[in-house]
């Protein structure tokens, strides 16, 4: 991806925040979902959202990130991006973030490939044509670690899998977003959605955590900590930290993986990042200056986010040829 940011919007949280705000995110008619409930195996659903697009040979799945949606502007660009080109279009949701609160005394990880396994699996099922899945920040942490987990197995299920912006070292990214400017804007966005959804969460299940401590937490190794991992089987932050994050495994993936991170993220530190001897050579490391956390806006004032699914649209498509 040879991806320069616009004179007008310099800065790794400008490339952030913009596109998430202001940029134009598709050509033509808005982007319209039709939604399916499915059951979830211990019970529970997860809501998928759909593009009609009748008859479509090719399926782009797409994991969103931290509280992001189907309406998220990377979401809505992928769906444009699949629109124009015929593809069939599908976002899960991860628990409780369909706008819905979820029914079981869980909610959504880092390292949740477990979740992305079933979905990827009834989807395969239902779809003869090749299947791409993409996955957004957290999403493409989780999808990386279910290729991971899944080796030679994975290429059964998807032709090629990609992630953006995905913290794959998540101490390094918790550290990160744990900081200074960091600190005040995103951590506070973060926890502004999620402290609610948790005490909503207890009120379903009293006693699950301390509401206290939960509505104390300042950061989010704080709420992980009474929160993420206990709920989800970690000891606490560190140890869901240390065993969600893809980065250790990248050498066990045995399916076409793109990883594109830029390195200006103010998420993801370029420190951080993998280098391609960590990886197999069945990972492609992409890692432009600049784009910030799933921005790469392009275009004049006010801009666009179409590059960056036409790359990845594009990376993707190729593989059906190698």
């Amino acid at each position: 991806m040879n991806y320069i940011a616009p004179h007008w919007l310099p800065g790794g949280n400008l490339q952030t925040i913009w596109p998430a705000l202001c940029a134009q995110r598709v050509v033509g008619e808005p982007v319209r979902y039709q939604r399916e409930r499915w059951t979830a195996p211990d019970g529970d659903f997860v809501d998928v959202d759909w593009l009609n697009t009748p008859a479509a040979e090719t399926l782009l799945v797409l994991f969103h990130g931290l509280e992001g949606s189907s309406r998220s502007h990377y979401a809505e660009a992928f769906a444009g991006y699949a629109r124009a080109r015929g593809f069939a279009y599908a976002v899960p949701h991860f628990r409780g973030c369909s706008g819905e609160l979820n029914l079981g005394p869980r909610a959504y990880h880092s390292g949740d490939f477990e979740e992305i396994a079933w979905i990827l699996a009834r989807l395969r099922q239902q779809h003869t044509g090749p299947i791409f899945a993409v996955g957004m920040s957290l999403g493409g942490n989780a999808l990386l670690r279910w290729a991971e987990e899944m080796g030679e197995q994975a290429a059964r299920v998807v032709q090629a899998v990609a992630s953006v912006s995905a913290p794959i070292d998540l101490a390094a990214s918790g550290w990160a977003i744990g900081r200074g400017f960091n600190r005040q804007v995103y951590t506070r966005m973060f926890l502004n959605t999620m402290k609610p959804k948790a005490l909503r969460k207890l009120a379903q299940y009293p006693g699950l955590f301390d509401a206290t401590a939960l509505r104390a937490a300042r950061d989010l190794y704080e709420f992980d900590n009474l929160f993420t991992a206990p709920l989800h089987g970690f000891q606490n932050t560190d140890d869901y930290w240390a065993r969600a994050s893809a980065k250790p495994h990248l050498n066990s993936i045995r399916v076409p993986t793109l990883v594109l991170n830029a390195l200006n993220d103010p998420f993801v530190p370029a420190w951080s990042l993998p280098e391609q001897q960590q990886a197999t050579p069945w990972v492609k490391l992409l890692q432009p200056a600049h784009g910030g956390h799933l921005g790469f806006a392009q275009g004049r004032w006010p801009g666009h986010v179409h590059q960056l699914p036409e790359t990845v649209g594009a990376w993707l498509a190729d593989q059906l040829s190698l």
